[in-house]
């Protein structure tokens, strides 16, 4: 595995993610507020916007491969009822796909957000066919709790996700 460091952004990491996140490959299997193209105009806003919400309900790092941000993870908690859950959502460029980065991330960050926040459970919802993400959680520790079967709408197709989650327990 290659070495990497979770950190807080700065705003000089906008450069670096517009550059990394500008791939459809990695838009193709994200939610469609994660933008394509991402230019760098979305990399500020973005990198801003995780800088001004602070950490009081979310944790939100980038994936620092080599000095540059390479990448994203995020715990975000949830509200009302959902209030002792919260939502691990990441990215990464695909220059480091299968190379252990993110199952190594994706246990540290919800290692920082059990220690952190007061929730019982950190939950994600990859794409089924999304077989690198699903096998990422699994390896961390995730169990997949079933599939919502063509639950979401993407690039003009109907795709199922899954739902895996972490106990605090686990």
């Amino acid at each position: 595995m290659i070495p990497f460091t979770l950190r807080s952004w700065q705003q000089e990491d906008a450069t670096s993610i517009a550059k990394a996140a500008n791939n459809p490959k990695i838009a193709a299997n994200l939610r469609n507020v994660f933008p394509s193209p991402y230019t760098l105009a979305d990399a500020e806003w973005y990198v801003s916007d995780c800088i001004n919400q602070g950490e009081e309900r979310q944790l939100t790092r980038a994936i620092i491969i080599e000095g540059e941000a390479a990448g994203s993870i995020g715990v975000f908690r949830k509200e009302d009822v959902y209030e002792k859950s919260a939502e691990l959502g990441y990215w990464l460029a695909q220059a480091h796909w299968g190379q252990g980065v993110m199952t190594k991330a994706v246990r540290q960050i919800c290692r920082e957000a059990f220690e952190r926040f007061d929730i019982l459970r950190i939950f994600a919802e990859p794409f089924a066919d999304n077989l690198g993400s699903r096998r990422v959680l699994e390896k961390a520790g995730f169990t997949c709790e079933g599939t919502m079967r063509n639950g979401i709408f993407k690039n003009g197709r109907v795709h199922s996700y899954c739902i895996y989650a972490l106990l605090r327990e686990e």
